[in-house]
């Protein structure tokens, strides 16, 4: 989730050749110049006949812009997928924070300068308040059946994802007995171990990250011991971080014990990468995301967006997003272990989903936002 553009298939040409037996070419080359010869694609198996004009038209704007929170390095098999679907679209990714993605859209907006066709972020509140403002474009997605009714908001906005929240910890330095299982048991372990933990527990840096802010709002509505869970924090100097990689990094290197409210699917994947880190999905309650997804009102390429809409909803896609990204699929027709089915069997009450509703923007109001982050700074030591 940090600010990287990558802009794919001019940077991939060049190392796959689009799978067209083309020979490898400078990164000088203009990507447009291999439009040419690219083949026409067709609807994906199952379409109306008419979504061939969506493909034709967007294969003519021949350009995709993509803003998200979504690591890049985790959406490459997604993106290269749907570059062998449409190869005539070139795909712009640009990998942000929630915070930057939200204020950045919306200054080029307010300029009248080109910005994304497609908004991907896991700030559930930003993107509502974005849809509505009347930011986002109605498309009703042939997909649709094929999702839970939740995640799909007034054709505007669709989740992608079903996303545990966590904590982190390492191995070495926190032994499994005192491993928290609950809210309570952290607060606790905060209080108990306050000195030796000092300045060795990180999380989210809620005025720096829409999805931290996101998830201390929901624990406070979730939790009412919340704040004085935030007290705690603030006597052990919690550090702050503003996506979930650095903190699991820091939580690797030993330089951080414990984080608190990183992302489950993160998580669970650098786990499987170093033996040092350990996770743990609190059983009094689980917070739940998903990333949400929208088509900019003002977008340039708007079918071109559609086609990566509908791609990432298929259960072609989604079965990728689980498989590569380690995302959680929201499909019910998509199998194996990172799925919204398998988790709900996995940890069933304890789940709480952030609900896609108006509500979510509540908190975003900026008496309410000011309030927040004020009694938040008081609270952990951030006057």
């Amino acid at each position: 989730m940090r600010n990287h553009r990558t802009p794919f298939l001019a940077r991939r040409r060049a190392l796959l050749g689009l799978g067209l037996g083309l020979p490898l070419i400078s990164a000088a080359q203009e990507a447009s110049e291999l439009l040419d010869y690219a083949p026409r694609a067709k609807a994906p198996p199952g379409y109306a006949p008419e979504y061939a004009g969506i493909v034709r038209a967007a294969e003519d704007e021949g350009r995709l812009v993509i803003y998200a929170t979504t690591d890049a390095n985790l959406v490459n098999p997604l993106l290269a997928d749907f570059q062998s679907m449409y190869p005539r679209v070139r795909v712009e990714y640009e990998d942000l924070t929630s915070t930057e993605l939200y204020h950045r859209y919306l200054a080029e907006t307010q300029l009248g300068t080109e910005s994304a066709d497609v908004l991907w972020s896991s700030a559930m509140d930003l993107q509502a308040s974005l849809v509505g403002r009347g930011y986002a474009m109605v498309y009703e997605s042939p997909e649709a059946p094929g999702l839970p009714a939740w995640a799909r908001w007034q054709d505007r906005a669709w989740a992608t994802s079903f996303e545990p929240v966590a904590i982190a910890y390492n191995k070495k330095l926190l032994p499994a007995a005192q491993v928290p299982r609950t809210h309570a048991e952290f607060e606790r372990l905060l209080a108990a171990q306050a000195t030796r933990l000092r300045g060795k527990v990180i999380t989210y840096d809620i005025e720096k990250s829409g999805l931290g802010f996101l998830l201390a709002t929901q624990d406070a509505r979730v939790w009412p011991a919340f704040w004085d869970m935030a007290e705690g924090l603030g006597k052990v100097g919690a550090k702050l971080a503003t996506i979930t990689a650095a903190m699991l990094r820091q939580v690797g290197t030993g330089s951080m014990v414990i984080a608190y409210n990183v992302l489950g699917a993160y998580t669970v994947a650098q786990a499987r990468k170093d033996s040092d880190i350990g996770y743990a999905f609190l059983n009094d309650y689980t917070l739940v995301l998903s990333r949400l997804q929208l088509i900019s009102q003002r977008a340039s390429h708007p079918n071109a967006a559609r086609l990566w809409v509908d791609y990432t909803l298929s259960r072609r896609g989604q079965t990728l997003m689980a498989e590569r990204a380690g995302l959680y699929a929201v499909r019910g027709d998509v199998g194996g272990e990172t799925t919204a089915a398998r988790l709900t069997a996995q940890l069933g009450p304890s789940l709480r989903p952030i609900p896609l509703d108006a509500d979510l923007t509540r908190h975003l109001d900026i008496a309410a936002y000011r309030e927040f982050v004020r009694r938040w700074r008081g609270a952990t030591g951030q006057r």
